[in-house]
């Protein structure tokens, strides 16, 4: 992994790649952005570099024993946390702590990734806080953290801030078919412009699958439903299929909830913009017509409700019944 590999974080590399060309580092790195846009891959790059043995600059050589050793996941130096179940936990940041305490075994300085530290509670926050206040000499801490969650303000406060950005949408959808080369070019444009030009959104499911429920969703919701007892049923039917999308069922959510988000946006603003995407324009322009801006937000919080009550380990069924009951009548509201 080289700085090289990362796309549209030039800013990012920069600052980085001048830390390591000076070899002067700060003790602690805060890698802040939305997800799906670079800053595990940049991390992994750091470190790379911070363990080769024969590196020119910021790029390591990638053949001596300490760079075959990070690619192959075994290099004793790099320690990697991330969130068990949804947190990082009280006892994973102990661990850290105690494992901090003793020399790094081969290189000059140990490295740890710490993925989505806005997911830590207050015990852990403060537990990792006291780490950052008096950081162990030899240690490079690289944290990951999405940007619109909160975070405690004296760990922001004792990190190096490094901001990443969503990508031009260009580029996010030529990431996504070097990610997946069966997509067409309308299949990438459109994922491009739903995951909002953060290309690793798209990577942990199968994009066919979800943009094909994603497509049977939203052309049944923009069908105005006249029967009662229809609605319920085309409830139902559009619940079965998304509860079966067993990993994709989150991106599908996010998705769902961006369509409504760009829908939203168009009412807004005086001319209605372009996404890149010619079946999303189509989408959004029925949308306008379809649901003015108060239904349009209730939808949005419908699926935020949803989401919640997956993340308290509601039945999945149960969960999108009741999204599906709201999405296709607005006057209901969600109960789980």
């Amino acid at each position: 992994m080289v700085f090289s590999e990362i796309r549209g974080q030039k800013k990012a590399v920069k600052l980085l790649g001048r830390a390591l060309d000076n070899e002067y580092m700060a003790h602690a790195y805060l890698f802040t952005g939305p997800d799906g846009v670079g800053k595990v891959m940049t991390a992994r790059a750091m470190a790379a570099a911070v363990f080769c043995r024969k590196k020119n600059g910021a790029a390591p050589c990638g053949t001596c024993p300490a760079c075959l050793k990070f690619t192959s996941g075994n290099h004793p130096d790099f320690l990697h946390i991330v969130p068990q179940g949804s947190t990082i936990k009280i006892d994973q940041i102990r661990k850290l702590k105690k494992a901090l305490s003793f020399p790094s075994l081969e290189s000059d300085h140990r490295v740890v990734l710490l993925e989505d530290v806005h997911t830590m509670r207050r015990e852990a926050a403060n537990s990792l806080l006291k780490i950052l206040e008096e950081p162990p000499p030899g240690n490079i801490l690289l944290l990951t953290a999405d940007e619109s969650e909160p975070l405690l303000p004296t760990i922001i406060s004792r990190c190096q801030v490094v901001p990443f950005f969503p990508l031009p949408l260009t580029l996010t959808a030529e990431i996504i078919s070097r990610q997946d080369p069966s997509l067409d070019v309308e299949e990438a444009a459109l994922l491009a412009s739903l995951t909002g030009g953060c290309p690793g959104m798209a990577k942990p499911f199968d994009a066919h699958e979800i943009l094909m429920v994603r497509r049977e969703i939203i052309e049944t919701l923009l069908l105005k439903q006249v029967d009662p007892a229809g609605e319920v049923e085309t409830a139902l039917i559009l619940a079965s299929k998304t509860a079966e999308v067993k990993e994709g069922l989150e991106p599908l959510l996010n998705l769902l909830r961006h369509f409504f988000k760009e829908a939203m946006l168009t009412l807004c603003i005086p001319v209605p913009r372009k996404s890149g995407s010619h079946e999303l324009d189509l989408e959004v322009s029925r949308a306008r017509e379809r649901w003015n801006l108060d239904e349009l937000s209730d939808k949005v919080s419908a699926i935020d409700y949803a989401e919640k009550a997956l993340s308290r380990n509601c039945s999945r069924g149960l969960v999108c019944e009741v999204l599906f009951l709201h999405l296709l009548n607005s006057k209901t509201q969600p109960q789980y």
